[in-house]
Formats: structure tokens, sequence, C-alpha cells
């Protein structure tokens, strides 16, 4: 195999049962914040093997010293390899990379026998695929590109935790 390098890891997240709940706990007991919420709904994925996909959720997004960190609640996902991992709590649900080309660093976890569970496009149109790497590092990939909206979404966000004392915890996006 060529030399492959993955890249930084810019963001963690975790699977909670109520975004809004665990956000602000969150912030309390890291100092991390604040959060901004929204909705993600992605109704048009790829599972394993080219079946279909979809993954309805609403995310938490907020900055804890350099990282940000992501919450995740599920409203509901598919196919059903994607769909139990959104069921683990107290646990890294995946990190994500931002990668300088989605297709070939796809290619190149698969053929690493890290698989993606599930790869999409946003409204926006920023493709994104979660790789199984659950057997080696307990958590899944999520990689995409630093397209404009993405990058902006990480300045905002990291912007936001500069100077912030703690007040309003969690905003809408």
């Amino acid at each position: 195999m060529s030399e492959f390098e993955l890249g930084s890891v810019v963001q963690i997240a975790y699977m909670v049962d109520d975004i809004h709940e665990a956000a602000a706990d969150f912030s309390v007991r890291t100092g991390a914040g604040p959060f901004f919420v929204r909705r993600n709904v992605i109704t048009a994925a790829d599972g394993p093997d080219g079946r279909t996909g979809a993954f309805d959720h609403s995310s938490a997004y907020g900055q804890w010293g350099r990282m940000q960190i992501e919450l995740v609640q599920t409203h509901s996902a598919e196919p059903p390899e994607f769909a139990e991992t959104t069921r683990a709590r107290g646990c890294v649900h995946h990190v994500a990379i931002m990668v300088a080309s989605f297709v070939e660093h796809r290619r190149q976890l698969t053929q690493r026998g890290w698989p993606a569970l599930l790869s999409a496009s946003t409204p926006h149109g920023n493709n994104f695929a979660f790789h199984d790497a659950r057997p080696q590092l307990g958590h899944l990939l999520e990689i995409y590109e630093p397209r404009p909206s993405i990058v902006e979404l990480y300045r905002r966000v990291a912007d936001a935790a500069t100077h912030w004392d703690g007040t309003d915890p969690v905003r809408s996006l």
C-alpha cells in the first residue's frame, strides 16, 4: 500500500438522549461551550454495499479548548449497521477528520478494512461518511472535506467560545 495519512482529529462526538439537557450538562461539567443546536435531516444516504440509508438527528456543537465537541441525538437512522452505532452511550461515537479528498480517503479507509456504514451529502452539498473503526479504535471515523460551510461552522463555534463567560450555554444555530 502507498503512503497514506489520515489527518488530525478536529471533532469528538458523543451520542446523547436529550440534546439540550446533555449540552447544558456537558458545559457545566467541562466548561465547554457555548453549544449551538440544529436539526440535521439526511434522507438520501448510502449504507454498506450501496443499500439506502438515512440519518435524522440533532447536533449540539461546542468548543472544548482547541477541540470541537458534537453531541448527537438520533431521531432515526438506517441501515441497521449504522443505526446500531447510535445506541451506545458513555463513549465516543466518532471522531471527525477533514480530508483533502473525500473520494480518495473513503476508498483508502475501506481498503484498509474500515468500511463506510453511512455515506451521504448534507443539504449544503458537503459529502461525509462514517467509517467503522470500532474493532481497532472503539469508535467510528467521520470524514469530510473542509468546504466553506463546514469551515464557517467550525469558525463560528470557536469564535463564540473566545472570552465566553459561561452564560447562555445552549443556543440555536
